[in-house]
């Protein structure tokens, strides 16, 4: 469904993105993961057009991405994104922001949208809440808003960028069941997540980026438990001992 072909992607004179390379199945979950700068959520903006590439191609079910031309809002709604920051509307409420989308991008009918976004609600556990202000919502809840807005689009995929990170520990649990839903559901999913539990037991295939390229991709419970490259072996065990350090502070 989502095709990417070699793609580079240059911020001034740093080269962010070096070739990389990936195609994502329909009903597939598929996790980007790697240390900070690697390029992950930059391979996301560029899925959904936020970015520019500089060379190679992405498609979306055989149609090229190109964030300059006319269609890019069409493919956008197509491919919806959620993102570490929830970017609610501030003075609307969590219906009305669910809502906004369908109303103002896809001309639906109020009554018709109003209804969709109370389903959408109830489905990540938020009817009681519907009616509340983001300001009056905890980071775990605003989230949750966020991906049943994602989802009011009636989106063919889902892109997530780190969308427990901005999160308390104790919220984080609440948005990956939504997430292991929509996967249950078949939901196309491209995350970018550094909650390894989560990506072993949700993504089909785990992709291991480190200064712009994939360095390692395959089956999530083989890249995760056995990584062959040194550079997959160096992130998970740093990554595996600071969660240690961690566990123990909070022990402690």
């Amino acid at each position: 469904m989502i095709e990417i072909n070699g793609i580079h992607k240059r911020f001034h004179n740093q080269e962010v993105l070096k070739g990389v390379s990936l195609s994502v199945k329909a009903g597939e979950v598929v996790c980007l993961i790697g240390p900070s700068g690697s390029g992950k959520s930059t391979v996301l903006r560029c899925i959904n057009g936020f970015e520019t590439y500089d060379a190679g191609t992405i498609t979306i079910d055989g149609v090229r991405v190109d964030a300059n031309a006319k269609n890019i809002h069409e493919l956008r709604m197509r491919v919806g994104m959620v993102f570490q920051r929830f970017n609610l509307f501030a003075h609307r409420t969590a219906l009305e922001n669910v809502m906004e989308g369908p109303v103002y991008v896809r001309r639906t009918p109020v009554g018709e949208a109003r209804e969709q976004a109370r389903q959408l609600l109830d489905k990540v556990g938020l009817s009681h809440r519907m009616n509340a202000y983001p300001a009056e919502l905890s980071g775990g809840q605003q989230q949750r808003v966020a991906i049943a807005r994602a989802l009011a689009m009636q989106p063919e995929a889902l892109l997530f960028d780190e969308p427990t990170s901005a999160l308390d520990p104790e919220l984080v649990g609440e948005v990956l069941n939504v997430m292991r839903s929509l996967a249950r559901d078949g939901m196309t999913m491209v995350v970018v997540t550094h909650e390894m539990a989560f990506a072993r037991e949700v993504a089909d295939r785990v992709c291991f980026l480190h200064s712009g390229t994939i360095c390692e991709t395959g089956p999530a419970r083989d890249v995760l438990t056995d990584p062959q490259h040194p550079r997959t072996q160096d992130f998970l065990r740093r990554l595996l001992s600071a969660s240690d350090a961690h566990a123990t502070a909070n022990q402690n």
